[in-house]
C-alpha cells in the first residue's frame, strides 16, 4: 500500500483533499484510481488508512477509514549535530539518519566545513533536505518526521541548551565506555569530511561532550551517523 506524508489534519470518518505533492505522486505518477487505498501520516503520531473518493484534473479527495497508532520511533531521542558536506553525501546522511530514528537534525558549520549556504539559497537547500527526511519516513514507516534545522556555527550550537548525554565522534584515548551512562536524551556531534579541529573537539569537551571513538577506522562524514545511530539503537535502553 502506498504511503505518503501530508500536511493536513486527519481524523477517522473525515474527507480530506490531497496536497499537491501527494496528488502528483499518487494520482499522476502512480496513476491511482478511485477506490484504491493508501496510508497517510501527518507527523503528529500514528497513521491513517484512506480510500481515494474522487479525482479531478488537478485535485483529489480521500475518505479517512481508520487509524493505526503505531509509533516506530526509538524509545530514546537523538539530536544530530551534523556539519554540512557537499553533494550527495549530505543527502545520504539525512536520509539514513531519518531511517534510523533521529529526532532532529541541526545543520552546522565548522572550521573545515566544505559548504556555506548564502541568503536566498539557504531555504531552498533546507527545504530540499527536509524533503529527503520526509521521503525517508514514507519509505521506512516512521510516523514522525525529524525537523532539519537551519545551519548555525558549531561554536554557537555548543552554547545552546542541549540534551543530557552529549557525544562527539572523536578519539577516546582513555577508552571510556561513554554509552554505559547514556540517558534517553542524546546529542550527537559529527564533524565534516576533514574532521573537527583539535580546538573544536576541546570546545565540545568544555561544553560537556564526551569523545566517542567507534573502532579503529576513520569513517566518512556521511557514514558516521549511520554507524553511530545503529549502535545507539542497539545499546541504549530506557
Amino acid at each position: 500500500m502506498p504511503r505518503f506524508y501530508i500536511e493536513a489534519d486527519l481524523a477517522v470518518d473525515m474527507n480530506v483533499e490531497l496536497t499537491e505533492t501527494v496528488f502528483h505522486h499518487w494520482v499522476k505518477v502512480l496513476r491511482a484510481q478511485v477506490g484504491e487505498k493508501a496510508t497517510l501520516f501527518n507527523g503528529q503520531g500514528g497513521e491513517y488508512q484512506v480510500t481515494l473518493l474522487e479525482v479531478a484534473k488537478k485535485s483529489a479527495r480521500v475518505s479517512v477509514d481508520c487509524f493505526n497508532p503505531d509509533d516506530r520511533t526509538p524509545a530514546f531521542s537523538t539530536l544530530l549535530g551534523q556539519v554540512m558536506s557537499k553533494g550527495d553525501r549530505m543527502d545520504y546522511a539525512i536520509q539514513k539518519a531519518t531511517e534510523l530514528g533521529v529526532s532532529k537534525i541541526q545543520l552546522l558549520t565548522s572550521e573545515r566545513c566544505e559548504m556555506r549556504l548564502k541568503y536566498d539559497r539557504d531555504q531552498k537547500k533546507i527545504d530540499h533536505w527536509q524533503g529527503i527526511a520526509i521521503a525517508a519516513c514514507e519509505q521506512c514507516g516512521m510516523n514522525k518526521v525529524p525537523e532539519v534545522l537551519a545551519p548555525v556555527s558549531l561554536q554557537d550550537w555548543l552554547t545552546c541548551e542541549l540534551p543530557t548525554t552529549k557525544l562527539v565522534l572523536a578519539p577516546n584515548k582513555d577508552q571510556v565506555d561513554v554509552l554505559a551512562s547514556a540517558t534517553p536524551d542524546i546529542a550527537l556531534l559529527i564533524g565534516p569530511e576533514g574532521g573537527l579541529s583539535e580546538d573544536e573537539i576541546q570546545l565540545s569537551n568544555d561544553a560537556g561532550f564526551m569523545n566517542w571513538c567507534i573502532g579503529n577506522r576513520v569513517l566518512r562524514t556521511e557514514t558516521a551517523p549511520v554507524v553511530a545511530l545503529s549502535i545507539l539503537n542497539y545499546k541504549v535502553t530506557v
